[in-house]
Formats: structure tokens, C-alpha cells, sequence
């Protein structure tokens, strides 16, 4: 019982040893689509701990055990499980072995080793996961060291939310260090205050970037008040704190925008980084958002504006909304289906802030889409194949109407912009996933490994 599972990274063994030592790993590491949320990092890997949250109130605490660590050889934790409720029967004792073999000086072999009361059809999906984020998220980080992008300090907005948790623990398991801009009192030396109305003069002092995220969610019913939250949200405190970098002169300042700049329906039309401004709320929103920037922009800071389509994680946003759906077997097209939908996966997204960060060509406007949008009779057809459910129920046109409102609807639920990532393609950027269906089931651990 158990599993064995081994693959070969291409760095030395010193480095991916390296990777698994530094905070953000775990977050790295757990999977997508399982019910576990990472609550602490081990603070070392001889002798500390690392802790997930599980439904129902337990927590998976892996302790490291002092006696196996060898590094950069090898080191072994055991896990027991606290709070309350029970366990499921079967899953204790767990004693989990990481090995790093050197293949030659610039490979190793990456062996993980479960010893636990588990078929090895069960962990399979677990690690084919883990060790293709090791293996992606390493190759990430040695293309921007190969051009010449040292260790970073980067003050980021929004580190708690979906997106800002991966790039924060994707930039710290690189080496860097994350500062997180936050409303509250800041709790230790990686936060600082950030007053949004009324930023302090020295918040970017020692900063080398900036990534900008923070702002309320554009879901929901398009009322005036919560039209009015989503731009007061953005437009106001993307001025301010453009404002403090230009001051600080910041080398980058990396700000979230969204494909809503090109309007709620373009019909057939390839949309790319040139086309002009659409039409309705959020299209005059994101203008707002990224003209906001300019104060940065107009002082020698590099600014990329990260126009996002449709992210893709079980953690958050649609897929995170839709899965249920799917595997209770209710899922379906909306209306005739027809929309273009252009979408992005989490890790893909994470790479393209990366890359704003370290590739000097990039500023403006940068589409963070996939190379490949689709319909939405499409994604419904490969979400309902991945998840080997059937998809027989389209949505009629006025259900999202009543939740979202005509506007909402319109501009969320029924939008159609097909967008594609024509400044990343023109620099060469690789994809992790540009297909649609390898990668949705790498996200939920459907990926044949």
C-alpha cells in the first residue's frame, strides 16, 4: 500500500532541494481540487511542521522528523491528524519519505515515498500534480534567472485572494521576498499598513516591485451601490498608490486589469492588446482602473496593465462555482452557447505576473488569456468530459438575468470577447496549458501520470 512516485527535474540537486525549504511550498504543493487549505509552513524541514485545513474542522499536521533530515538528501515527516471529528478509517499511519537523487550535475530524481494504508490508484492524481507543479514552477523561475532576473523584494496587494496566494507562494518558493500591502495592522515584518484612502509616503520604501491586485469582487447583482463599490475599489486607490511608487521611483509596478476593457459582446472579432475600448460598465471601469496607472507610468516606473480573462481554479471564480454543478450532473451550456470564452489557468496567470516582473520588454497592456478561446458550448462539452459527466441542461437566458441582473448578465454571465495573448506570443512566452482540456484536468486532478 502506499505509492512510489519519481521524476526528473532538470536542475541540480541543491536547487530543488532549495525550493522545498522555502515558505510557499505547501501552498505550491497541495492539491487543486482537494478540500484542504494550507494554514502553516514548517519554518524548517528538520524539525518543524507544516498544517492543512480539512472540512470539518481537522487539520493535517505533518511534523518533520529530526533523525531523517540529510540534506540536500532527503527529508521525512509523519503525519497525525487533530481537532475535531474523526478521520476517515484507513488513512493513518502516514509517513511520507521526499528523496533527491543526483542524476548528473544539472538533473535529479525527485522520489516521493507514502507508506500509509492507501491504494496507490488513490495518491496517483496527488503526485502526478505535485511533482508537474515542481517541475513547471522550477522551469519558470530558471528562465527568468537566465535573464538575469536576481532576488526581488515585491509589495503586493491582494496576497490573500486566489491569485495572490499562488504568485506569492510562486515568488517565495523562487527565493523572493513578498511583502503583503494590507488594510489591518501590519502582524509581522513581511506586512505593511496600506491606508487606501491615504497610503503612507514611505510604504514602498525598499520595495523593488510592485504587484497591484486588491479590489472587490465584480460579482453580483449589478446594482448602483455595487457598481459603485467595484470602481471605487480600483480607480481611487490605483491612483494613490501608483502615485507612492512614482515617488519611491519603484523599477515596476505590475496593476490587475481585465478583458472587460473590450466590452461585453464583440461578436466573431479577435481582440489583441490594439483593439479599441468596448462599451458598457466595466469597460469604462477598467479604463478608469488603467489610467489610474499613468502617475507611475509618466515617472520612468515600467507598468504593466494584466488584462485577465476568465481564470480557471477549483479555489475561485467560475470553475469554482461550476464543478459541483458538473459532477451533480446539472451542468450546461448558457442560452445558445455561442459565446467566446477567453480563459486562463491559475498557474499560467501566476506566469504571466512572473514575467511582467522580469521581462524588461513588457509594459501597457498585456492580455493574460490562453492562445486558444473557446465557445461556451465548448467549455461546457470538455468540463462535462473531463469530469465524465453529462452536460444535457443548457441554461436559458433569463436564469443568470435573475441573479445578476439584465446588466450582469450581460456583462458576466453572457459576455463574449474572444481575446488572445498577441503581445506574449509576439515574446515568445510558453504556456503551461494552452488547451483547454489538459488544463482543467491537471486543475482537478484528472491528468493521466
Amino acid at each position: 500500500m502506499g505509492i512510489e512516485y519519481a521524476s526528473v527535474i532538470d536542475l541540480p540537486r541543491s536547487e530543488v532541494f532549495a525550493w522545498h525549504a522555502r515558505r510557499g511550498a505547501l501552498t505550491r504543493l497541495a492539491p487543486s481540487w482537494q478540500p484542504v487549505s494550507p494554514r502553516a509552513e514548517s519554518d524548517s524541514l528538520s524539525d518543524g511542521q507544516a498544517v492543512l485545513g480539512l472540512p470539518g474542522g481537522l487539520r493535517w499536521v505533518a511534523r518533520h522528523d529530526p533523525r531523517e533530515y540529510d540534506p540536500p538528501h532527503r527529508f521525512v515527516d509523519t503525519v497525525t491528524v487533530d481537532g475535531v471529528g474523526s478521520l476517515p478509517a484507513g488513512l493513518l499511519p502516514w509517513r511520507h519519505t521526499h528523496d533527491f537523487e543526483v542524476v548528473d550535475e544539472t538533473h535529479t530524481r525527485v522520489v516521493d515515498r507514502v507508506d500509509a494504508p492507501v491504494p496507490a490508484g488513490v495518491l496517483r492524481p496527488v503526485f502526478a500534480y505535485r511533482h508537474r507543479q515542481l517541475t513547471d514552477d522550477l522551469a519558470a523561475h530558471a528562465r527568468a534567472t537566465r535573464a538575469g532576473f536576481a532576488l526581488k523584494t515585491v509589495a503586493m496587494t491582494g496576497a490573500s485572494g486566489m491569485v495572490g496566494s499562488a504568485l506569492s507562494a510562486f515568488l517565495t518558493t523562487g527565493g523572493h521576498r513578498v511583502v503583503r500591502l494590507v488594510r489591518h495592522a501590519s502582524r509581522d515584518a513581511d506586512e505593511r499598513q496600506w491606508d487606501t484612502a491615504d497610503p503612507a509616503p514611505d510604504l514602498l520604501d525598499g520595495v523593488d516591485a510592485v504587484v497591484h491586485l486588491a479590489g472587490a469582487s465584480i460579482a453580483g447583482r449589478f446594482t448602483e451601490g455595487h457598481k459603485r463599490g467595484v470602481a471605487n475599489s480600483r480607480i481611487g486607490p490605483t491612483r494613490r498608490l501608483a502615485e507612492v511608487a512614482a515617488r519611491a521611483a519603484v523599477p515596476v509596478f505590475v496593476s490587475a486589469s481585465a478583458i472587460g476593457y473590450y466590452g461585453a459582446d464583440r461578436g466573431d472579432e479577435t481582440l489583441t492588446e490594439q483593439s479599441t475600448r468596448g462599451d458598457g460598465f466595466l469597460a469604462d471601469v477598467v479604463d478608469g482602473w488603467e489610467v489610474a496607472t499613468v502617475p507611475a507610468a509618466e515617472s520612468g516606473v515600467r507598468v504593466v496593465r494584466v488584462r485577465t480573462g476568465i481564470v480557471q481554479s477549483p479555489r475561485g471564480g467560475t470553475l469554482r462555482l461550476l464543478r459541483p454543478l458538473f459532477i451533480a450532473g446539472l451542468g450546461g451550456c448558457v442560452g445558445d452557447g455561442r459565446q467566446w470564452l477567453s480563459w486562463i489557468g491559475i498557474d499560467d496567470l501566476v506566469d504571466v505576473y512572473h514575467r511582467a516582473l522580469w521581462d524588461t520588454g513588457l509594459s501597457g497592456a498585456v492580455n493574460a488569456v490562453a492562445p486558444q478561446p473557446v465557445r461556451n458550448a465548448e467549455y461546457t462539452k470538455v468540463l462535462a468530459g473531463v469530469l465524465h459527466r453529462p452536460a444535457l441542461l443548457p441554461v436559458p437566458g433569463f436564469a443568470p438575468a435573475l441573479l445578476l441582473g439584465r446588466e450582469g448578465n450581460r456583462e458576466l454571465a453572457s459576455a463574449s470577447q474572444r481575446v488572445v495573448p498577441a503581445r506574449l506570443g509576439r515574446a515568445g512566452h510558453r504556456f503551461r496549458a494552452p488547451d483547454l482540456e489538459p488544463a482543467l484536468r491537471h486543475l482537478l486532478g484528472r491528468s493521466v501520470g
